[in-house]
């Protein structure tokens, strides 16, 4: 399966982050086909095929995906990094009228090696916003600026967490929505040059709400060849809201989500917007 996990990481076309080099070494590669593969792999790499045709269709009617994902020359699974379901960890860019998307491609891909489950984690997360600086945003066609904006910098890090927590949509279930906190804001690399003091706590701490409010289009996506998959839209709150949050648990949340329905702010992320606590 290792072999496996390398070549079939992904049939879209990465645009790569910077990775370490790899170490020169004088043994000869070896080199695998599709015919190498057990009749498990085939099967395994049909279903992630038909779950990626799967997302293409739902953001595609969402706005305008670009064929090019954001992604690793290496996956970070094989590096010390948490594991997603298969090694494929990237994200898609989907630009509408006056914003960008950037979403998770790769949580919900079947598992490596495993048989009888699920598409993976049941979940992608993205981020809408209109605020990102204009050398940041890339013309279409061109997506790796964007690994220079804040919104990719805390979607990848919320991912790292989720992964490591292997997902979230029982607690989603159950609660409905959840509350989320990035430490270190002042060691970041791009959040703490774009976005304002007033989304940043005292102790250094970026928050944001998962799930809710409920965005704009259909976030289940249920044709998907295993099992339905949930869209978690991940929303930036200012440090108001989230002592607000920490200071009244779970029904704060909920009042929280509430004002900012009243207020017409929805589920896109605003650096302009007032607080609404």
């Amino acid at each position: 399966m290792h072999f496996f996990k390398k070549l079939f990481a992904s049939r879209k076309t990465p645009v790569t982050e910077s990775a370490p080099a790899l170490e020169h070494t004088e043994e000869p590669y070896e080199t695998f086909s599709y015919d190498d593969l057990s009749e498990a792999e085939k099967a395994n790499l049909a279903l992630r095929e038909a779950s990626q045709k799967c997302l293409d269709r739902h953001w595609n009617s969402v706005g305008v995906s670009e064929s090019d994902v954001l992604g690793y020359a290496i996956s970070p699974s094989l590096m010390g990094g948490p594991d997603w379901p298969s090694t494929r960890q990237a994200y898609r860019v989907v630009r509408r009228a006056d914003s960008i998307i950037l979403a998770t491609e790769g949580m919900s891909d079947p598992f490596d090696g495993v048989e009888g489950l699920g598409n993976g984690f049941e979940m992608e997360l993205f981020i809408e916003t209109a605020d990102i600086p204009e050398h940041a945003r890339g013309a279409t066609g061109d997506v790796y600026p964007l690994t220079r904006s804040w919104a990719f910098e805390l979607l990848k890090h919320l991912a790292r967490e989720v992964a490591h927590a292997g997902g979230l949509t029982h607690r989603l279930e159950k609660y409905g929505s959840m509350s989320f906190e990035i430490p270190g804001f002042s060691q970041s690399d791009y959040m703490c040059d774009q976005l304002p003091a007033r989304f940043v706590t005292e102790d250094d701490m970026t928050g944001m709400l998962l799930g809710a409010p409920q965005a704009d289009f259909s976030t289940q996506i249920d044709d998907m060849p295993l099992s339905p998959v949930k869209l978690v839209s991940v929303m930036l709150i200012t440090a108001a809201e989230l002592e607000y949050i920490r200071a009244g648990g779970q029904n704060a949340r909920n009042d929280l989500i509430d004002r900012l329905k009243a207020a017409g702010i929805g589920h896109v992320s605003s650096l302009t917007r007032a607080s609404v606590v």
